[in-house]
This record gives structure tokens, sequence and C-alpha cells, in this order.
């Protein structure tokens, strides 16, 4: 979805396929307009070529400044080469979004650094008030947080002081196939005590499923997960048929179903 100073962008097309703009989804823009807002929420691919047609035609209109939001990053799973055949496309889609000139370009929560290396004047948004707020709704003082990894672990540990385990993941060598993971700090807290997972991205939930069966394992009591962007995939995973999650909390920077397991935040 795409939105253009808080109002949907239409997407409709001629009878080929290809897209049908209007002119009215900008009206009013014109020479005393100097800046404008783009708000996208990844759903497809084909919003990308949306975007870049909707940045030409302000930047045809004078539109000085142009301001993109977007929480979700594409292709930000895709963040290096590991062999000839892998095609690197967050790089690729990065230089399309560097071309467009914006003035600032605002993401919550990227996957990883090299998201904010490649893409021109980036401004990194934290998910700490989101993870705040799960924190509130739990409302348990004495609540453990868990990082599925060393790296999540130094991402969000700082942002919330409280007593935290993380685990260590146990790969298969050849396929890189989650097999198991072990826990260290504070594992011994886990033991009858409600658990809050964060993490930044959720496909099926195979890491949190990993995670959740360890924990319970500890003798954790309900365990908790937030992820800033959750993959509408996780609805066809073990996960949530699993049991061992009391709740999801994400926002709606990518997922668009509904769930009664699943509670979503505006993204603002």
């Amino acid at each position: 979805m795409i939105k253009y100073n808080e109002k949907i962008v239409d997407i409709n097309k001629f009878p080929d396929g290809t897209l049908l703009l209007k002119e009215a989804m900008v009206s009013g823009i014109g020479d005393k307009d100097n800046s404008a807002t783009i708000t996208w929420k990844f759903e497809n691919n084909e919003e990308l070529i949306v975007l870049f047609y909707l940045v030409r035609h302000l930047q045809s209109l004078n539109v000085k400044d142009i301001y993109l939001k977007m929480p979700y990053i594409p292709n930000a799973r895709q963040d290096r080469v590991k062999n000839s055949e892998d095609v690197f496309t967050l790089k690729y889609f990065a230089e399309i979004i560097n071309s467009l000139g914006f003035s600032k370009v605002t993401v919550l929560d990227p996957h990883s650094s090299v998201s904010e290396a490649l893409i021109d004047r980036i401004e990194v948004q934290s998910p700490k008030s989101y993870i705040e707020k799960v924190i509130e709704k739990i409302g348990d003082e004495n609540l453990i947080m868990f990082y599925p990894d060393e790296g999540a672990m130094k991402r969000y540990s700082g942002m919330i002081e409280k007593p935290y385990a993380f685990g260590i993941k146990k790969r298969e060598w050849k396929t890189g196939v989650i097999k198991g993971l072990d826990v260290s700090g504070e594992a011994e807290a886990v033991k009858e005590s409600n658990v809050l997972i964060v993490d930044d991205i959720c496909s099926k939930g195979g890491t949190f499923l990993h995670s959740a069966r360890k924990l319970k394992e500890l003798g954790a009591k309900d365990i908790y997960l937030y992820v800033s962007h959750c993959e509408n995939t996780i609805l066809a995973g073990e996960l949530l048929e699993s049991g061992l999650i009391t709740k999801v909390f994400t926002t709606d920077s990518i997922f668009t179903e509904n769930d009664e397991r699943i509670e979503v935040f505006d993204y603002v």
C-alpha cells in the first residue's frame, strides 16, 4: 500500500496490464508546495514501479522535498551474496530508491546494517516504543526478555531494562537449517516466568518455534512474541498452531491479515 500525504494511492491498470495512475491522486500540488510525504507499506513488487512514477510526477510539478516512510525494507533478506548464483537484490533495490533523491527515507528496525549503509539519507526508527507497548499490555513487572540470537541480543537488550536470556542457534552446516538452540544469559530466570521474545522479522516462525520449545523446557510460563515485521506466511507455519505462543504482536508494516492470535499496531 502506498499513501501520498496520508491518502491511499489508487492503483489501476489499462487492459494490457500496464499501470494507470490518475492526476487526481496528487491534485492540488503545484509550485507553492515544497514538500510531500509518501508512506509505503510493502505488499508487492509492483508498488516499486508505482513509487517511481509517483515521485517522478511530483518532481515534474516542482515539489522539492519528498520524504519516504518505508517501515519495512523490501529485499532486506538478500543483504549479501554467498556465491556467483546469488543476486544482490538489496543493493539494486537501494540504487533505485537512491535514484529518486528522497530528502529522507525513514525505516523501522531494519533487518541488517547493510540496508542502512546502502540507502542514502536514511533515518532508522527504533522499535522501542512498540516493545514498551507490548510490555504494558502483558502487564508483568517480572517479565523476562528473550532474544533468539546474539545479533538480536546486541540490538535490543540496551533498549529494555529487564533481565534477559538469548539463544545460540544450532544449524546444519550444509543447509543452514536451524536444528535447535542453546540458551545463554540469565537462563535460570526463565523458570516460572513469563517471557517476551523480541526480533525484527518473522516469516513462518521456525526460529521462534525452536525458541519457545527451549523456553518451555526451561520452565517458562506464558510466552509472547514481538516482531517489528511479520510476514503473512506466519499463518502457514507451525508456530501459531503449536500453542506455545500466547500472543504475537507486530506492526502493520507488512502484515495484512486478520487473526485473533496476532495483535497489530499501526505504524506511525
